[in-house]
């Protein structure tokens, strides 16, 4: 991996799994990060691991929903490191619920966080990059249900494809600057909030389990990787894209034929 050296990242979400995992990966390529979230304890935990690995890390307590906290947080960022080259729009929040029992509030909570935390993020980044003149990458997380849909999660799936279309305008608009935007989609990821949210029981783990071709989750430190990539030069081409990383798990259960497992297992024989 292309070392990332004196850049500086600014990475929401930043206290727990797919957050926590980037930040500390890519101050282990040489970046200093800040970390932003509501809760102050996980982000220092972050920032301790990354000063034992001899990194530089900044903890930021605020809400992504508030566009004031969040310029306070990349001033604070700037004031720290003297500088800004990029962002992960991390921050999230999910339930699985009917449509039909969707109260306001529950919409509303999480299209601001996804949806308008990742614009709040992104357009107070993009502007201070604009303004010192300097290029910059921008990778937010969504996920592939983002352009499928998904029973359970009209509101996240909503937000998260309002999340890639902002990203793919911007690619345009701000290719002039030399500003890169895209979209890493992970499935389903050994996380303790994805966890929590999206397959509660042991039943619903491995039936989640089951529809990943790859026979397994993905992990918080391979996203982490996939984003470094994104943000790194060595993807400098890329902009206005979406990189899956779902172990096959969007390209959809087998439906016609006889089942590859017993196809595979006939032939082994």
């Amino acid at each position: 991996m292309e070392s990332l050296q004196g850049r500086v990242y600014l990475v929401t979400g930043g206290g727990t799994g797919i957050g926590a995992a980037t930040a500390l990966r890519l101050v282990e390529l040489g970046a200093s990060v800040t970390v932003l979230g509501r809760r102050v304890e996980p982000l220092e935990a972050v920032v301790a691991a990354a000063e034992r690995s001899g990194g530089a890390a900044l903890a930021h307590s605020g809400d992504v929903r508030d566009p004031a906290a969040v310029q306070e947080c990349v001033d604070a960022t700037v004031a720290r490191f003297g500088r800004i080259d990029g962002l992960v729009n991390n921050a999230a929040g999910n339930f699985v619920t009917p449509a039909e029992r969707l109260s306001p509030n529950g919409w509303r909570a999480v299209v601001d966080i996804v949806l308008n935390g990742a614009w709040n993020c992104t357009s107070a980044v993009g502007r201070r990059l604009i303004e010192a003149g300097t290029p910059g990458a921008v990778v937010s997380v969504v996920a592939t249900y983002a352009w499928t849909g998904h029973p359970g999660t009209v509101h996240s799936a909503a937000a998260k494809a309002g999340v890639v279309a902002m990203s793919k305008s911007l690619a345009v608009e701000w290719a002039r600057y030399g500003i890169r935007l895209n979209c890493i989609a992970p499935g389903p990821t050994t996380t303790e909030g994805a966890g929590a949210a999206l397959w509660a029981s042991a039943e619903d783990h491995d039936r989640v389990l089951a529809s990943v071709p790859a026979g397994r989750f993905g992990t918080p430190e391979e996203i982490g990787d996939l984003t470094a990539f994104l943000l790194s030069d060595q993807a400098g081409y890329v902009t206005g894209s979406v990189l899956t990383a779902d172990g096959g798990q969007s390209l959809g259960r087998q439906v016609y034929g006889s089942p590859v497992a017993d196809i595979a297992g006939t032939a082994a024989r």
